[in-house]
This record gives C-alpha cells, structure tokens and sequence, in this order.
C-alpha cells in the first residue's frame, strides 16, 4: 500500500528570522501530513562529495556526523501542530471592541470574539493604519516584529508588516533582545568581547581538542539535551556522549539536575538559582590564596587583575569571599567549593553551555557571565582543554567559527529572500523589549543600548529616550509574535499593559489562539511551515549547512493565509487612500511571485555561481554545502589568543582579558551592580530577591525556569504526543492538565504537598497554578517550573491568577540592572502552597468551566468564540 503520494523537504527549526535548523522530509497523502522523518543524505551525497570529515579523541574513539539527520521530537510531533484545535480558523474581532464607538480597552483578556471576514478584518485595519497616521504620524505603531517562531523567509513571521509600514512613513519597532545570551550580551563581552553576544565565538576544532586534551567540563547551567531540540538537532547530543567515551569528567552545576546531568554528569552542584556568582568567587579565593593561578598568563593576557584580587581578598569591603563566605549563599558545601577549585586547577577543564536558566536570565547576570571569563582567564583560557564550547547555535549570525566541529564552506543566507524585519536595523524608532509596557501605557523614558541581540559592545553605552522627536507614542501595536507573557518578564504588569486606555487598536496575526493573541481587538489566521513554499536553511544541526526549495504540502487549514499574504491584503485595502499609499503593495512585493524570490534567494544565498544548479535544487529539494577544506588546518579554538596575545587579540578596547573594564567606568561611574569589576550583589535597581530578604520570610523559595523540556518557548504546549509523556503535565483533581510544579520531597513535606496535588506559585505580582511534582531532582530551597505554559488567564493583570502554569506572569519587570536592559526570568522569589481547585472553581466557573478544553491538548479556539448559530 502507497504511504505517501509526495515528499517535501522543510527545515523544522524555530529560529524565525531568516535562519533554520532541523531539515526533515515530509510525506504527504490524501492531501495531509501523515510522517514527519529524517533526512538520508545518501540518496543524493557520496561522502567524497561532501567532504565528510571525522574527529580523532583518547580511548581509540572517534565522531562522525553520519550520513541522515539527527531529527529531535519537535519536528516528528510537528504535524500534531499543524492541525493543532487551538488554529485561529478565521479573522477574529473582539466582541465589545468597536473602531467606531467604545472600544473597551479593560475587557481585553476576558472578552469573546466574533468571526468576520478577511474583507472586513483588512478594512478595520487599514483604516485604523490611516487614523493612527493623521492624528499621532506613523511612528505610533508598534511592530512587535521580533523572537523565536517558524523558520520562514519569505512569508517571515517576524516583522513583514515593516516592509509595509516602512514604504508607508516608517514605524516604532521592538527590539530583539539578546534573550538567551542576557548576561554574556551585558556582562561578558566586557570582559573578552565576543561580539554579538559576549560568548564564545573562537571555537573552531574545540570539539576535537576537548576530545584529546580536557579532562573535565563544566556543565553550568547547561541542559544540552533539552535546550537543542529546537535549533540544533540531537548531534549535540551525540557529542556530548561522544566527550563520555573519551574518558571526561562530566560535572553539572544547576540547581535542578536536569536531563544533561541525568545521562552525563558524574557530579551535580545543586547550587541556589541566580547564586553562581557566589560560587565563582570563591572558587577564584582558593586559586588566588593557594597561588594555584597561572600568574604568567594572567601578566600577559589580562589587565585589572589586581582589581579582582583586592575584592576577592575583602580589601574592598572588609569580607573575604571564601568558600565558607559562598556556602550559606549558593547552597554548596565549602569542603566541595575548595574541592572544585583544586581539581580545577590541577587538571584542563572546559565550560559548556546550552543558554538560558537562572545562570544567565536573573538579576545582576551579567556578574556570572564576567566571573566565568575571569576564572577560565585564571586557568590559561586557550591552552589545549581549556575552552568555553556551546552544543547550540553553531552558526551564529552566520559566523562559522561559532562551531566546535568542521564548519561548511560557507553558511548560506535567506536575506534576498527575507521579508521580515532585519535585527539591527531601524535603529532611530526602536523600544527595548524589556520596556515596552511602559511604551503601551504611554509613558516617556529612556535607556541604554537599543538591546538588540546583533548590537556590538559600544552600543551599551548609547543613551536612548522614548518618544522622540516630539512623537506622540504608542498608540497601535502589531504583532505577529504573541508571546510576550510567555516568554518575557512582568507577564502580569504586560497585561495590564495591554489593556490601557493608551493603546487604541492591538492587531495580532498567528497560526495559533495563544497568550497575548487573547487580548487582541483583532486576529488574524496565519499558515504553518507546511501549508506555503519558501526558501530555507539549514545551518545550525552541526551535520552540513544546507538550502532548501521548501515546496507547500497541504492547502492552508482553515481562512489561513501566510504573514506575507496577509500584509498584502492590508496594504490593498489602504490603497484606496491614495497618497503615501498609492501603489503600496506592489511597491512592497516588488510583483515577484513566491516561485521567483525563492530563485533570487538561491542565487544570492553564497553558494558560488558555478557550484549553483537550479533545477537540480528545485527537483532534490535541497543542496548540502560540503565541510572546507583542510579544515584541520584551521587555529583551535582560543590557541592564537593564548600563544601570541598581541598578534591575536580579543575584541576589548585592550585586546586582553578585563577584569577591569575601563569602559563601564568611563560610561557609568556611579553604576554599583554593574561596576568595572564583577561583584556578588544582594540587591539592588529594583531587585530583591536572595534568600537573606525580608522578602524571603513571605515568599521563601527561588524559582528555577529553564527552556522547556516539551516545549519550545510558548510553543508546542498543544501536541498530544507530548501530554502523554509523565513529566509533560500533571492531571490535577479536576481532570485539568497542570503544569509540574517541582519540589523537594523535604520542602513538599513541610508544605503538606504530594505529588499530583495543585498548587499555587506566587508573589506580590500575582500566582499560577500547577501540579506538584516532587523530585529529588530539584534542591531545597526551589520551585521549577519551565517556562513556556500556555496561558489560561482566569484573573488577567498584576494580582492575578493564571490557569496555565504560564510561570513568567510573576516575573520582575525591572530589567537584569539599571543600565542592561535584560530580562529577568528565573532566579526570583516565590511562595509555593496547596489549594482548593474545587473552592476556585466555584469562584469562577466560567474560567474553570470551558465547555471545549480537554487535557489531552489543552486550549480550543472555540471556548473564545461567540458560537454561530
């Protein structure tokens, strides 16, 4: 019997602005997806063809890249999301939201929504885009154009309403932060540069020398089996157990022992949530007190070493930070801080990373981030097993040398092919992300730095007002990222936000009826990956850069059209307005069809002309770019930085390590959380949140948030497959399916919790709710939860209460410190307790009574709508 009636080839990764990961076939029959699979490259490659490549390490062992893809879980459930019951079916308008009469910006996450049609839905539009325009100019409109989605290019679903607004006056634009990076982005690249976003970006052949030469690396903070899900595929995982077989030491430290400490750790630190700088300066006593430092390395590769010394010692403030000093702060025992530092010391030990957690999105990160360059300095950072190395992202911002394993020639572009918003650019009308709230209420203020994650370290020190020029602010907010309560922090004071009398018109467009898109006045439906044909790549699963002809598999489910249809369809409708209008769409699209600008996107990718056969690409679907030449030729790594500083600087204003940066001095003398040298801070620029607060006494546990293990980000949440999985979701009383809640059994016991039983996480901001899950896999002292839950809003706003489990609702909204606009989403302060779900359903039954809802998936679209008769 047949299985498929066609093969498309797409990638799979949710990386949104132009990139990709993740290359998957996909069969079609009858019209539907009915198997998401591996790619063999073998069909089309010999391995002479591409340069294959193998990697040499102790115990006779060796690493290959393998001829098919290392598909993870997201893309194989994928087909579950597409056919998701929370698709927005149709254009959605907010029932009591009347362009022409009250529009009741208060009810905004409480009201229902009726169906109107796309005609409808891009009149109201276009004619709130002209209103906006005479009366407050065309910079009152807010593109939330940024963040993690599908991986399109042409019909980008990040930003393509910009290449409208842009031919139509321009637009106020929200910046993409550097949301996975927070603490390197404002914290390290001060110390060693690394440009865009302050972490390692000399990591060429690393893999292959951590293989041969380390004998230890530090898991910090890093869940390499989660976290690459999504951008990277399972080679990093292959890798990872790859460094087993050569005989390294493996030692987690993170305050839950999460999926990469399971497999891999031989050791686990459970340090405290956001107390890892603690732990590094201690760890930095023992070396400097014991002279276990490399002193020479230190005298030719750094400067302001002694600023270090003279904290470190207490000089400064009259307290040494020894291990006894770190203990009662980050919860590891002082005899196994000091054994740390001496195995360190003695043996070549390198760092990995995965991003994300409380080691780098917590207040004051940017001191970890710095200390970590501090202390991998102290060691000779560059010297064989002795590196940072990321398992995720491997070609950041298209930088090749990024990559610890043989990179591809070259890594190919979308760019003539992208229409969504480019990061970096428009810089003169942008908002920070983490203040946008303030932007919707209509509020004036300012900041450092534009905070996108493409900005170079000068920008930090650019002081930037909100309204400019006499603008008249916010006053219309289009996005097509609706997650901003998901995965932001100050999700309730968002929300609030949102239902301002300042913001006149919230139009959102999105595949699926989630989060933020419940408080839109209008919604309109948007196509998944498989419903149009674009242009794709593939550059981050670490096997062989790629290009993809990604060839529509179905018909568009419900109304749906793509991002960049639906902008069509609105700039249509303002046509008719004449003036800066006339014409506009076919000034937008230039009249290329999808089948042309994926040719010009080809042709432009940086594959070179004679290495390019279109037709063979349409036909194959995809084209591998096979691995450089003489790729074991290239320097490793941080070699030519530690051999010959002068001849191979780093990107600082010296060149060298700073532990001392004269910049932050320069720019902000009276910053005392982010000062010239890194610090333990206890408080401060609206934190306080460590476990010696009054605060504590109240809110008494530190809350962990990591990068989902079945999500990505606020995405996936709905997928069967994944809701069958045990550690997925707990099935409260109420046959509801909560969000785990992990706890300590020892903390679980003093609270009278057992496993199953709902809880409520909470603070002054407001509470979720979720089900207990108790583990000896989380320490005391915390509560993890992922971030990510789709929201199920029962009391929207500050002092609210979320259904979902959507744990970044009680975020702080203030930023990792005054002066780094960073988010803060893990790492703070929370009360846990049992409650009632009965008693709360009673209180609100309509929250607690959404007829369509089922666990095995969660939302349904229709418990939004006002039923037809």
């Amino acid at each position: 019997m047949k299985s498929a009636d066609t093969t498309v080839f797409h990638n799979l990764g949710l990386e949104a602005c132009g990139g990709g990961a993740n290359l998957v076939a996909a069969d079609v029959k009858d019209g539907k997806l009915v198997r998401i699979r591996p790619v063999h490259f073998d069909e089309h490659y010999t391995k002479e063809d591409l340069n294959y490549w193998t990697l040499e390490g102790r115990n006779g062992t060796t690493f290959e890249p393998g001829m098919k893809t290392y598909t993870p879980p997201f893309p194989l459930v994928y087909k579950r999301r597409t056919y998701s019951k929370n698709r927005v079916p149709y254009p959605m308008k907010r029932i009591d939201w009347d362009p022409q009469g009250e529009r009741h910006p208060e009810t905004r996450g409480t009201s229902k929504y009726v169906r109107i049609s796309w005609d409808e839905a891009t009149q109201i539009i276009a004619a709130e885009i002209k209103r906006v325009h005479d009366e407050y100019g065309p910079y009152s409109i807010l593109c939330q154009a940024d963040g993690h989605g599908e991986s399109k290019a042409i019909h980008a679903p990040h930003g393509c309403m910009t290449r409208l607004l842009e031919l139509c006056g321009g637009y106020t634009v929200q910046a993409r932060n550097p949301d996975s990076w927070e603490g390197w982005y404002w914290g390290a690249k001060h110390a060693w540069g690394m440009d865009p976003v302050g972490q390692n970006t000399h990591s060429t052949n690393t893999a292959q020398d951590i293989a041969q030469n380390c004998d230890a690396m530090l898991y910090w903070g890093c869940d390499l089996e989660t976290t690459t899900s999504a951008w990277g595929g399972q080679l990093a995982s292959k890798l990872a157990y790859w460094f087993d077989d050569c005989g390294i030491k493996h030692i987690a430290i993170a305050p839950d022992c999460n999926y990469t400490a399971v497999v891999h750790a031989d050791k686990w630190f459970p340090v405290y949530p956001n107390t890892d700088a603690a732990l590094q300066l201690a760890i930095a006593y023992v070396w400097i007190t014991e002279g276990t430092y490399d002193k020479e390395y230190i005298e030719t590769h750094a400067i302001g070493f002694d600023w270090l010394e003279y904290y470190v010692l207490g000089s400064e403030d009259g307290e040494a930070k020894t291990p006894e000093w770190a203990e009662p702060i980050c919860g590891i025992p002082a005899y196994r801080i000091k054994a740390l530092a001496r195995y360190w010391a003695k043996h070549n030990v390198s760092i990995a990373h995965c991003n994300g957690g409380s080691y780098i999105r917590a207040a004051f990160a940017t001191e970890p981030a710095r200390l970590e360059v501090y202390l991998l300095g102290m060691q000779g950072v560059g010297k064989p097993g002795r590196i940072s190395m990321k398992f995720i992202e491997w070609t950041l911002f298209g930088m090749t040398s990024c990559s610890p394993i043989p990179p591809s020639k070259l890594a190919p572009s979308t760019a003539a092919a992208y229409n969504g918003w480019i990061i970096g650019s428009n810089a003169d009308h942008m908002i920070a992300k983490c203040h946008v709230h303030k932007a919707l209420r209509g509020e004036s203020f300012s900041w450092y730095g534009h905070g996108t994650a493409a900005n170079d370290r000068p920008d930090q020190f650019i002081k930037l007002d909100f309204p400019t020029d006499g603008n008249a602010g916010i006053k219309m907010l289009w996005s097509d990222n609706p997650a901003f309560t998901t995965s932001l922090n100050g999700g309730y004071e968002y929300q609030d936000a949102l239902r301002s009398d300042n913001l006149e018109f919230y139009l959102v467009q999105a595949p699926w009826f989630e989060d933020d898109a419940r408080f839109a006045d209008i919604v309109l439906p948007i196509c998944t990956k498989f419903e149009t044909s674009d242009f794709g790549t593939d550059c981050d699963s670490g096997q062989w850069n790629a290009v993809i002809y990604e060839k529509a598999a179905i018909e568009p489910v419900g109304e749906a059209k793509s991002d960049w249809e639906a902008v069509q369809a609105v700039a249509e409708k303002l046509e008719r307005y004449g003036d800066v209008y006339e014409n506009v769409k076919h000034r937008m699209t230039k009249g290329k069809t999808v089948e042309q600008q994926i040719k010009e996107g080809y042709e432009a990718c940086g594959i070179p002309a004679e290495e390019q056969d279109f037709e063979k690409f349409e036909k194959n679907q995809y084209q591998l770019i096979p691995t450089v030449e003489n790729w074991q030729d290239m320097m490793t790594g941080l070699s030519g930085f530690a051999q010959n500083p002068d001849l191979f600087p780093l990107e600082t204003p010296s060149g060298k390590i700073e532990y001392y940066s004269p910049s932050l001095a320069e720019h902000f003398p009276d910053d005392q959380v982010r000062g010239p040298v890194a610090h333990w801070i206890e408080s401060g620029d609206g934190h306080d949140d460590r476990r010696t607060s009054e605060r504590a006494k109240a809110y008494p546990f530190l809350v962990e948030s990591n990068h989902p293990r079945w999500r990505v980000h606020a995405e996936f949440d709905d997928v069967e497959w994944f809701r069958e999985i045990e550690t997925c979701k707990v099935i409260g009383p109420d046959g509801y399916a909560y969000e785990p809640v992990w706890l300590n059994p020892l903390d679980a016991a003093s609270l009278g919790i057992e496993k199953g039983d709902v809880v409520k996480v909470f603070n002054e901001r407001g509470a979720v709710l979720g089900g207990a899950r108790v583990t000896e896999r989380v320490r005391t002292g915390v509560v993890y939860m992922d971030h990510g839950a789709n929201s199920d809003v029962i009391v929207p706003g500050i002092g609210g209460l979320d259904r979902g489990g959507d744990i970044n609702l009680i975020c702080p909204t203030h930023t990792t410190s005054k002066n780094a606009s960073g988010e803060v989403t893990s790492g703070y302060l929370a009360g846990v307790e049992k409650v009632d779900v009965f008693a709360l359903a009673a209180q609100y039954p309509a929250e607690f009574g959404r007829n369509h809802y089922k666990p095995e998936y969660g939302a349904d679209v229709r418990d939004y709508l006002i039923e037809e008769a």
